[in-house]
């Protein structure tokens, strides 16, 4: 074991100077050495490792040598002032200190952090509370500790709400789909109700504008753009307007029927009919009709609104530029190959309580309570196969198309019959519309350099102020510069908006099994392709890296 004087401060006090004959004191460990700078004298000042490796070495090695009769000298520890260590995140949205305590030395002060947060350039987010707790941690470390926090958070951008269409009265689906309550509790499925209708200065439709959102700023101060919310417009249809004193509110200004269309509502003169058949013929109306009855063999329907059948639709054709729906059944049969006996086309929605050997074709959803049989379906919205309870509703056969997801209860059958589904297959499209976008931008960009280039070279002012023609081509260029501006503005916002969709596209648009997935299902998402060879139970079929992936965790 070391005697303790064997080391001794330097005169200027600032180092711990080690002095051994390695015969006489020899040999040593680190440990000899490290407890003697436990001591009071020493236990402020920073140990330095190599230096104390270096001197067991030595003096062990020269230990019962001719060379170890002679002292040696080490400096093996020393006095060290604090630091103060600041690390940014990768997305400069957080800046965290570190703070050590000093070895006998001059320890971080206040100024000190000002001007490494400036080195750094930590301007914004900054936290003084934060700050000062840790100066008041390191007022008690023991020399060599240290503490460390987060001491300055960004902002992240607020992103614009969606403008958004709010519908207050109810529609002719709607009322098909809530049968009547009797005053025993009972329900009466055959009474629908009074028929909807609206009178002039109805309110039909409400519009919560888009909202801008807010900026936001990393640690160095540097502005986060936020996406601006994506405008919808409300468009008065027929019969319909924008109330004179609030544009975000749509008014009747006739009577009769409200359908909703793509951009706002309109309303629709009703005709009202028994039975569709041989007696009464053809129908082409432009409104809204009623069929209280069915809709025979052969016959055809068109109308410029909703179609709503109380009864059911029989190897017959239905065309509506609105809605299109059936409250109990449509009935085709398969003609001859790909070929099915009776059609729907909606400029809407298609609701109907159950559908076989059908084509239906929708710009907005398919809902259909109870099943969908050996049919072919296409929709630009989604596909919904379910009563309200989930507790049926199947896909069994045909082909199933639907742009933004198809649910049921279950598809396909125990007997393994055939069902094509077709989800999510527009991506490519929206990639295209995306570079044609990006396309136009990069144009406008190269016009507006062009444009800048035209009015840097123009003459000085005092040679043209008065010339009346120059000041009006002057205008004209500045007021196409401004006008471009604020086109690629909108356009940008538009691509960032597209982009999103784009990258976050299966996400959204899937399809989901209530209950089973029976076998020989041919499921198609975007490019990814699957056919089932056994049952899955309650799943949803996503494409994930161009591959069908089965998620069971929503069971």
């Amino acid at each position: 074991m070391l005697e303790p004087s064997v080391v001794s401060l330097s005169a200027d006090k600032t180092k711990a100077e080690l002095r051994v004959v390695p015969n006489t004191h020899g040999p040593i460990t680190v440990e000899d050495i490290t407890l003697i700078l436990s001591q009071p004298d020493f236990v402020m000042l920073f140990p330095i490792s190599p230096a104390i490796n270096k001197a067991v070495t030595e003096i062990n090695a020269l230990c019962g040598q001719k060379p170890g009769d002679h002292e040696l000298f080490f400096v093996i520890a020393e006095r060290k002032d604090g630091s103060v260590l600041i690390e940014v995140s990768e997305d400069k949205m957080h800046a965290s200190m570190t703070i050590n305590s000093a070895w006998g030395g001059k320890d971080i002060s206040l100024p000190d952090i000002l001007t490494t947060l400036k080195s750094k350039k930590i301007k914004m987010g900054l936290s003084k509370p934060r700050i000062m707790a840790l100066m008041q941690r390191l007022s008690i470390l023991p020399p060599g500790e240290s503490c460390e926090g987060v001491i300055a958070n960004g902002k992240p951008a607020v992103n614009g709400e969606n403008a958004v269409l709010s519908r207050k009265v109810a529609l002719a689906r709607e009322r098909l789909l809530q049968p009547q309550e009797r005053e025993d509790g009972s329900v009466d499925m055959r009474n629908l109700g009074a028929l909807i209708t609206v009178k002039p200065n109805d309110v039909l439709m409400v519009k919560t504008p888009a909202t801008i959102g807010t900026p936001g700023f990393n640690v160095h101060g540097d502005v986060l753009q936020q996406m601006p919310g994506k405008d919808k417009p409300m468009e008065p249809g027929t019969g319909t307007s924008i109330h004179p004193k609030d544009p975000n509110k749509l008014i009747a200004t006739l009577s009769g029927q409200p359908v909703e269309n793509r951009k706002g509502m309109q309303v629709d003169d009703m005709l009202q009919i028994k039975d569709v058949d041989v007696r009464f013929g053809h129908v082409n109306f432009k409104g809204s009709i009623l069929i209280t009855g069915d809709v025979h063999e052969g016959m055809e329907v068109k109308a410029s609104g909703d179609v709503t059948v109380m009864g059911f639709v029989e190897s017959a054709s239905i065309e509506a530029q609105g809605d299109v729906i059936v409250s109990k059944g449509v009935i085709g049969r398969l003609i001859k190959e790909q070929e099915l006996s009776t059609k729907i086309k909606a400029g809407g929605q298609i609701c109907a309580q159950f559908v076989q050997y059908s084509h239906l074709e929708a710009q907005g959803d398919i809902l259909v309570t109870k099943q969908l049989l050996h049919s072919n379906s296409t929709s630009c919205g989604s596909i919904t196969v379910s009563d309200a309870q989930c507790r049926r509703g199947d896909i069994v056969g045909g082909i199933a198309t639907a742009n933004k997801g198809i649910r049921a209860i279950a598809f396909g059958a125990t007997a393994s019959t055939k069902t094509v589904l077709y989800c999510a297959m527009q991506q490519d499209v929206l990639k295209q519309q995306l570079k044609e976008l990006d396309g136009s931008i990069k144009a406008m960009v190269v016009a507006g350099l062009e444009l800048e280039t035209r009015l840097r070279k123009l003459p000085p002012k005092s040679e043209w102020q008065n010339d009346a023609g120059m000041i009006e081509q002057v205008k004209m260029m500045l007021d196409q510069k401004h006008q471009m501006t604020a086109e690629q503005g909108k356009e940008e916002v538009e691509y960032n908006q597209q982009l999103c969709e784009v990258e976050n596209y299966y996400d959204h648009y899937f399809i989901k099994a209530e209950k089973h997935i029976f076998t020989n299902v041919e499921i198609h998402i975007g490019n990814a392709f699957n056919l089932t060879q056994r049952e899955h139970g309650p799943c949803m079929v996503k494409n994930i890296n161009h591959e069908i992936s089965y998620d069971y965790s929503n069971r």
